[in-house]
């Protein structure tokens, strides 16, 4: 039997030892490491960031699917660290509880925004 309300589930909260929360962590920031500077890479070498260009370059499957995981792992990072940071420094429950379902919900809607925005630039969407 779970310990857990279903809150805590999706928020994370109570009843664990944290070792998920930091392992991921710790395989966030292993994929950064190898993301982050295919990124930078990627975008360096570019000609020009016109439209045309960057619809060339996301047209091909590998470059758009590195681009939706570098973007979707660097949201997730970001929503579990920002979480620790209010975990240990928001003293109200209350405002802790609202603080971390505000902040993951945008971290999931701008990562799914960066991932449409992919797709649409990569399919060749112009609107």
């Amino acid at each position: 039997m779970k310990s857990k309300s279903p809150l805590g589930t999706v928020l994370g909260l109570g009843g664990h030892s944290g070792t998920h929360h930091w392992w991921m962590q710790k395989v966030t920031s292993i994929a950064l490491a190898f993301l982050g500077p295919w990124f930078v890479v990627r975008l360096l070498t570019l000609p020009n960031y016109h439209y045309d260009t960057l619809h060339a370059a996301l047209a091909r499957p590998t470059n758009a699917v590195l681009t939706a995981l570098f973007l979707i792992t660097v949201a997730h990072h970001s929503a579990a660290g920002i979480s620790v940071v209010i975990e240990d420094y928001v003293p109200s429950k209350a405002k802790k509880l609202a603080a971390l379902l505000v902040t993951q919900f945008l971290h999931w809607v701008l990562a799914a925004y960066a991932v449409l925005s992919v797709l649409k630039v990569a399919l060749g969407s112009a609107s």
